[in-house]
């Protein structure tokens, strides 16, 4: 058995804050007890973690990373990912389709889900809504459910097609799976990952302005409406996005909406300082939208945290701004972003930010997953709230991240996942 004793449970779900010891035998939680259990029943031979002055919390949840697997993996692959992952408390991720294949079909898809099977955290799949994303046929959605997919979506290629995107919501509908949407329409955009305005034109590109997210968002989430689809809006940058998802939702729309400790913790400045490591889509924008996003976290119309984990290597980074790719890795950053950015402005209670982590990201795809309860998985992560650190290296295969020197406060000390200890600081 394993014995995690005189941590703090924050337990968003069942909105639990105490002191107290947990048991795990094999895969479960077998116990939470008082304070102290701990050293009266364990057994010789029991692995004891003294969790004395840390946060015990459910593992973490991320619905949107990049593992480039197949294709891309001179980027990342499923073992690198996966150590990212436990390395920043992930015990759950779920992987876009944009890989090479793309995973629109049974071969693909069950490739992924073999290569799964192997590694330390749970590392999911999505499917994408279109054949090779070209936005005009739907895949065989309910077959690949049944192979394993737990949502679809071309992430990374909006679908341009209204009646489409209508048809895959309807069948999303009837399936019980959540669609998500990359939202940045390109006809009008000039430049791909750079907000446009006055740091686009001090860098030298065209930009791409929010109204090109706010056109699709708005679509989309009508779209829900009309279907009584499970929407996600991937990563919402604009300020006008976030009040679309507001109102869609008074409305009745079953929609989620996810953001990025990018997108709360920076503004488009930071690619004057960063360069090509903040070229992102969509890009950061202003501090208004910043604030709009924070705003929505706060008040429940953004549900879920997400990394957007995309790994590019540095000799694609290093090309100019307008030739480099956008995207960013996030997995190993994001929680001591959120504590920072989140918790110690006193934006979001503890408990709050970790529920944007955990209970909702797993409601979102229907995981069991997210909490912490006697006869649950034993996925958990301990971490220190207080402690400070300096990004320097990273677990994943990449390295392009805007945070490498920044000094940031909250720290991973323990990933458990299956019961099992799959990182520890």
């Amino acid at each position: 058995m394993l014995w995690i004793k005189n941590g703090r449970l924050i337990d968003p779900k069942s909105q639990t804050d105490q002191i107290c010891d947990i048991c795990i035998e094999r895969e479960r939680i077998a116990g939470i007890t008082p304070a102290g259990t701990a050293d009266l029943k364990r057994h010789e031979g029991d692995e004891v973690i003294d969790a004395s002055g840390l946060i015990v919390a459910p593992g973490l949840v991320d619905v949107h990373v990049h593992f480039r697997d197949p294709g891309f993996t001179y980027k990342e692959d499923m073992e690198t990912g996966a150590a990212a992952a436990a390395a920043g408390g992930y015990t759950t991720v779920i992987c876009m389709a944009n890989t090479k294949p793309v995973v629109d079909n049974e071969e693909t898809l069950k490739y992924l889900r073999d290569k799964a099977a192997n590694l330390p955290v749970h590392v999911l799949n999505t499917a994408a809504i279109t054949k090779g994303f070209g936005g005009k046929e739907l895949t065989d959605m309910e077959k690949l459910k049944k192979l394993g997919a737990v949502g679809f979506t071309d992430d990374g290629v909006p679908i341009a097609d209204t009646a489409v995107v209508l048809e895959a919501m309807k069948l999303a509908k009837a399936l019980d799976v959540p669609l998500s949407f990359h939202e940045e329409d390109p006809a009008l955009i000039g430049s791909f990952g750079i907000n446009q305005g006055e740091v686009s034109k001090a860098v030298g590109v065209e930009g791409a302005p929010a109204v090109a997210e706010d056109v699709l968002v708005a679509r989309d989430c009508a779209l829900a409406l009309t279907s009584g689809a499970i929407v996600n809006i991937q990563h919402i940058s604009s300020k006008t996005s976030v009040e679309i998802v507001r109102l869609m939702k008074t409305l009745g729309g079953h929609i989620y909406a996810e953001a990025t400790p990018q997108h709360f913790s920076l503004t488009e400045k930071a690619v004057l300082d960063k360069g090509t490591l903040a070229k992102v889509n969509p890009p950061i924008r202003g501090e208004a939208d910043r604030m709009a996003i924070i705003q929505g976290l706060k008040d429940g119309t953004i549900d879920c945290i997400a990394t957007d984990h995309a790994p590019h290597s540095s000799e694609e980074k290093a090309k100019d701004i307008k030739s480099a790719p956008s995207g960013m890795i996030g997995l190993e950053t994001a929680l001591a972003l959120g504590i920072t950015n989140l918790v110690v402005p006193e934006h979001l209670s503890l408990s709050r930010f970790l529920e944007k982590l955990t209970v909702n990201p797993a409601g979102l795809y229907h995981l069991d997953a997210g909490y912490i309860a006697v006869g649950g998985k034993a996925d958990i992560l301990i971490f220190d709230k207080d402690e400070c650190w300096t990004v320097e290296t990273f677990k994943s295969k990449s390295s392009n991240s805007p945070f490498i020197g920044e000094k940031l406060q909250g720290k991973v000390k323990y990933t458990i996942c299956d019961g099992k200890v799959v990182y520890r600081d």
